[in-house]
């Protein structure tokens, strides 16, 4: 089990009145040094290349983002997306974790999770919005479609939020299945059932109120099944834990004990299909106790043998 983190992460400052603060990742990295996780594997994560960033987003869009380099402040993007002077790095280090995590776990075999912000299932090809920068978890997809010849990549995504973006670059895309549980309504508005992309998109959304039971029958009776007809060779999962019922951002009732569950069901399919082979990112997450706690969950089932 490899843990991909780095330092820059905390770097990336969207100011003191933004959710998505250097916090969540101190209170998630806090979690993790923990005698409990002592045997994984902590690596430090590269920064992405311009390549490997190409492979989903336009030239102008990386530009935009690596070229906005405020000196003190923050500068804003959208209503809710703000880069401060660390951003670009942070955001370099925390797509190239998961390039990292790729090629490690496709040629080594395990499972990997990666610490890292900012999150990235809100960028599109050619925009930054929903506190996101780089879709990490696409860039990912592409490399192990690209550098190692991949037929069959799954994302599975079960933070509160659609992730509108990972939809929007692979909805043409028939060697990548997405697959997402989501909150509707909420931001970003999309995640609808009759969105199928290729028919390779699969959105659950959920009702605000839902809870434990709705979200293990979804996923259970729509969701798994699809993965594991599709017999992904690699599964990548954007971990949002903000379905959670404590979570100030959204109307779901989830808990950490969930989030165990899901996890456990997604290394299934991996373990089924992938010789086993997983790599789950951090995306939502917004109450740090909740996070922290259910982070410790998550990582605790990835690490089981």
């Amino acid at each position: 089990m490899r843990l991909y983190t780095h330092t820059s992460c905390l770097q990336h400052d969207p100011g003191p009145d933004q959710p998505e603060s250097p916090a969540r990742l101190r209170a998630v990295l806090q979690a993790l040094d923990h005698d409990r996780f002592a045997a994984v594997d902590r690596i430090e994560a590269p920064r992405a290349t311009r390549e490997q960033l190409l492979r989903v987003h336009t030239a102008e869009h990386i530009d935009r983002i690596l070229n906005t380099l405020p000196d003190s402040d923050t500068v804003r993007l959208d209503e809710d997306t703000l880069m401060s002077p660390g951003s670009a790095e942070a955001a370099l280090r925390a797509a190239g974790a998961l390039v990292a995590a790729v090629d490690a776990v496709l040629g080594q075999g395990g499972r990997a999770f990666c610490a890292v912000r900012p999150p990235g299932h809100h960028a599109t090809p050619d925009r930054a919005m929903g506190f996101c920068l780089f879709n990490n978890v696409a860039v990912a997809a592409a490399h192990a479609i690209a550098a190692h010849g991949l037929k069959r990549v799954a994302i599975a995504d079960f933070d509160v939020h659609h992730g509108n973006g990972t939809q929007d670059i692979f909805e043409r895309e028939p060697r990548v299945l997405f697959l997402s549980s989501h909150q509707m309504p909420l931001y970003p508005e999309t995640g609808r059932e009759d969105e199928r992309g290729a028919g390779n998109i699969v959105n659950g959304p959920l009702s605000p109120g839902d809870g434990s039971y709705e979200f293990r029958e979804l996923w259970e009776g729509v969701l798994l099944p699809r993965m594991h007809a599709f017999k992904p060779q690699l599964v990548l999962v954007s971990a949002g834990f903000d379905a959670h019922r404590n979570d100030p951002l959204a109307d779901l009732r989830l808990g950490s004990e969930d989030y165990a569950w899901i996890t456990s069901r997604l290394v299934a399919v991996a373990e089924a299909h992938a010789e086993g082979r997983l790599i789950s990112t951090l995306e939502g997450g917004y109450n740090l106790l909740a996070l922290a706690t259910s982070v410790a969950e998550h990582v605790g089932v990835l690490m089981e043998p």
